[in-house]
């Protein structure tokens, strides 16, 4: 372990007073504290961000409110997130403590071959295997920002959307448990518990926003660990902008739409719901995910700025206005922190759910998977003709899983012969013609070395058949709408910012040894006084609580 104390010109001018969105930041979030003055933690995933862009900001603009967070801090800079790099692996893995193989959720859409497809009323003799899918397509109503809640003066009437949207899940649309022949919500399929459960066990209140219903997920297999969350549909139909978008296409509808869960988390820290109607008291577990700085690296251009990166780590003029507008927004809710007397006992936490690759432009090549599986489930037919298609389910972005009707280790085998023999011609970041080689893949782990590589039980339901880590710069999409992606194992997926800031923790610590962002749960526990061993996946990967010294 390399840790030293950092106090450069930027560090030491971070601590001092900003103006604008950033003024008032307390020194709170530049002093050293006692361990035990820790009663609130605020949780902010910035999604996509890498380290190597945080450093560069917080080296150009030494006076912002993300400078001051990491002044007034340890930040880790070899912190790694979850391989597969996704959302929902990578925010239940910060709850958790847990790695994918521990806690079964591999990625936002995924397969289970116990589970009973969705819709399955009459369980007895019905073949197993099944879809789960945690995405918008859970929503009663999908298009709509409020999910189907029938709120009035979308978009800004978000806010009054419920605390509770697992009523606003489609149970239909739910894969079934064959035991009871019931459908089973996120939260039931997560098998092990989350820091949410165990503040709430201790009486502490919780609270959390994100991007989709189906993340009531974090709040465990209890289903009742986040008493106040709040989801507003990101790809819902974003109104306000041309039909057919949702709010990730245009990058300034998602800048709107992540304003709408800072000023939930504002709420919050007044001691308010999110709504700002109830006053509940400000919680001890809160926070929120950023999603504008993801859409900025993988739009191609938006409101007339290009996106992605211009050169190797170098941000493009839309990614800089979202770095800008992310720590804008950090800087707002660090200052209400501070107005209501909170600095200095908050501690806050940042990180990514995942990063985004590649961060090179050159690199670029996007290939189309939908001829890669088509011709792999012909030629499986070829050699079985009385076999339907081998590919049960896929889901291919900088990776590539899937999962097979037959889960024999001869048929994950065929699989990865064939992907490896394959070539053809993608596109590059100008959309002009580029060639591939064996499917865009570097490295592929084929049945029970799938399961491995996850730390996954031989034969887990869950575990993908075939786990293939692609070429750098490949992204497997078809069409020209997307410059980068995550779910990979490439650095640029996996190296994010991990700052921890404020009460209870020194000032001006720089960590360079190797972390994982499972260790955010056991050290959010820490940090209020709870015991990490609380966590399932804690006891299981003897998850450590991060250096706090």
């Amino acid at each position: 372990m390399s840790r030293r104390h950092v106090r450069s010109a930027a560090l030491l001018t971070a601590a001092g007073v900003l103006t604008g969105a950033t003024l008032a930041q307390p020194d709170a979030f530049a002093a050293s504290h006692r361990r035990d003055d820790t009663r609130h933690v605020l949780l902010i995933s910035v999604d996509g961000l890498h380290q190597a862009d945080l450093e560069r900001y917080v080296s150009l603009h030494p006076k912002s409110a993300l400078a001051r967070l990491v002044g007034g801090g340890v930040e880790y800079t070899h912190a790694r997130t979850t391989t597969p790099s996704d959302s929902f692996p990578g925010m239940v893995a910060q709850v958790t403590g847990g790695s994918p193989g521990t806690t079964g959720v591999y990625y936002d859409d995924t397969y289970d071959s116990a589970l009973l497809p969705a819709g399955t009323t009459a369980c007895a003799g019905v073949r197993p295997g099944a879809e789960v899918d945690l995405t918008e397509d859970l929503d009663r109503r999908p298009a709509s920002l409020d999910a189907g809640q029938g709120l009035t003066g979308l978009p800004d009437g978000i806010l009054s959307m419920t605390g509770d949207p697992a009523s606003l899940l489609d149970t239909s649309k739910l894969p079934v448990d064959p035991r009871t022949c019931r459908p089973l919500p996120p939260h039931a399929y997560l098998r092990v518990n989350t820091v949410f459960e165990v503040a709430r066990a201790a009486g502490l209140r919780t609270a959390w926003s994100d991007k989709h219903p189906a993340y009531e997920i974090l709040g465990g297999p209890s289903g009742s660990g986040i008493q106040d969350l709040f989801t507003p549909e990101i790809n819902s139909d974003a109104l306000g902008y041309p039909a057919g978008n949702d709010w990730t296409k245009d990058n300034r509808a998602t800048e709107q739409y992540d304003g709408y869960k800072v000023k939930a988390v504002l709420n919050e820290i007044d001691g308010y719901d999110h709504s700002g109607t109830h006053r509940v008291g400000t919680p001890a577990v809160f926070g929120l995910n950023f999603q504008s700085v993801s859409t900025a690296q993988k739009l191609p251009a938006s409101d007339g700025l290009k996106g992605g990166y211009t050169a190797e780590n170098v941000p493009g003029p839309l990614l800089e206005k979202n770095l800008d507008f992310v720590d804008a927004r950090v800087g707002e809710l660090t200052s209400e922190l501070a107005r209501r007397h909170l600095a200095g006992s908050t501690t806050v936490v940042l990180s990514a759910k995942h990063g985004q690759s590649p961060t090179d432009p050159a690199a670029l090549t996007r290939i189309d998977d939908g001829p890669l599986l088509a011709g792999l489930d012909a030629a499986w037919k070829k050699l079985h003709p009385a076999a339907g298609n081998l590919v049960a389910h896929a889901v291919d972005d900088d990776a590539m899983l899937l999962w097979l009707t037959d889960r024999s280790r001869a048929a994950a085998e065929f699989a990865k012969d064939y992907l490896l023999t394959r070539s053809g011609t993608g596109t590059d970041i100008d959309a002009a013609p580029k060639s591939f080689t064996h499917g865009g893949l570097a490295k592929v782990y084929a049945g029970s070395a799938a399961a491995r590589y996850f730390h996954a039980a031989a034969g887990d339901t869950r575990v993908p058949d075939v786990f293939g880590l692609t070429q750098y710069g490949v992204v497997y999409t078809g069409g020209t709408k997307k410059i980068a992606e995550h779910g990979g194992a490439h650095a640029d997926d996996l190296d994010v910012p991990l700052v921890v800031s404020g009460a209870s923790v020194p000032g001006g610590v720089r960590d360079t040894a190797g972390v994982r962002t499972t260790q955010i749960a056991p050290t959010i526990l820490s940090l209020l006084g709870l015991d990490p061993r609380s966590l399932d996946a804690v006891r299981e990967e003897h998850t450590a609580v991060l250096p706090l010294h």
